[in-house]
């Protein structure tokens, strides 16, 4: 299936949010830098917990500022949240292509999504050096994205080749 397709797909940024908590995540933009960002995020997220628009900020927010601990916990809940929205496995290491054309049928730019996830939340991990753990997911992104539209076997061969840099460096 092509993960490119984007006819009638809704976006994580298209579903509707509070005024509240759109005026949150505005606010917290413009106070990027500064130690109330993080809290206006952190009331957007309690007043919305399930909302993905939500989520992106806090993830970006943590990403940008290299928390990447935290960015991992909000990419590990946004796996969890848009799953079970897709009908999938609490585990993605239980998720399987067969499950990809009833999560079209439901949403594709949430199956999107979902993959956009499981690339940064194994990129994540790989950048905290666990490559065990980082590696699968990517393994995992490229099972499910047949014709490797989010370039998982890229990043996959990136880690290898830093791999064998490492151990050629040691001997």
């Amino acid at each position: 299936m092509d993960m490119l397709d984007f006819d009638q797909a809704a976006l994580y940024f298209d579903e509707p949010v509070a005024e509240e908590v759109a005026g949150l995540i505005q606010a917290a933009s413009q106070a990027y830098g500064e130690p109330v960002a993080e809290a206006l995020l952190h009331k957007a997220y309690f007043l919305a917990p399930e909302s993905l628009l939500v989520l992106v900020a806090l993830y970006r927010y943590y990403f940008y500022q290299h928390r990447l601990e935290l960015a991992l916990t909000v990419g590990r809940r946004g796996l969890l949240l848009v799953g079970r929205r897709l009908g999938f496995p609490d585990q993605w290491t239980h998720l399987h292509p067969d499950l990809l054309g009833q999560a079209v049928l439901r949403s594709m730019g949430l199956l999107r999504f979902y993959m956009h996830l499981l690339k940064a939340t194994g990129y994540v991990n790989l950048r905290l050096g666990r490559m065990t753990e980082g590696r699968a997911l990517i393994e995992k992104l490229i099972d499910l994205d047949s014709h490797d539209r989010f370039g998982g076997k890229a990043l996959l061969q990136t880690i290898v080749d830093a791999v064998a840099d490492r151990i050629e460096e040691a001997a």
